[in-house]
């Protein structure tokens, strides 16, 4: 019997840049697709990642060459586990403004959390807000 549930895992830490925050999602994306991951699973996938991981070097980390972003990836061929990390003071998720209101149809900014929200199975954030996990189920038809 195997000791984790999980196919493969990727535990790394990563300078505050977008360029190897976006190289460690082209390779998830990729283990994703070995693992027959498709359509609209592999498209929200690769949507909340990439909200989270640019929230978190931008916003979080200020995008300080000081700072780093901890990312972690767990697949199976039915589920994904997502958890990013930065060094940022954090937030509370539940205190943001709906993106969707009248007066911030206009903004090009602050639809990520709601997206992330939306596209995932299930997504906690830990109590300092500076750490996001995020699950996605495979939906299988």
């Amino acid at each position: 019997m195997p000791d984790s549930p999980w196919d493969w895992n990727l535990q790394r830490t990563i300078p505050s840049s977008l360029d190897a925050g976006h190289q460690l999602i082209e390779c998830y994306l990729k283990i994703l697709d070995q693992f027959g991951w498709e359509g609209g699973d592999l498209f929200h996938v690769q949507l909340a990642v990439e909200e989270a991981i640019v929230n978190a070097i931008t916003h979080g980390n200020q995008q300080s060459p000081d700072k780093t972003v901890e990312i972690e990836f767990k697949v199976s061929r039915n589920e994904t586990i997502m958890r990013i990390r930065d060094e940022g003071p954090g937030f509370c998720p539940d205190s943001l403004p709906d993106p969707t209101s009248e007066e911030l149809l206009d903004v090009p900014h602050g639809r990520g959390v709601m997206l992330i929200r939306q596209t995932m199975t299930s997504v906690e954030f830990n109590a300092a807000g500076n750490q996001v996990t995020m699950v996605k189920r495979r939906a299988f038809e």
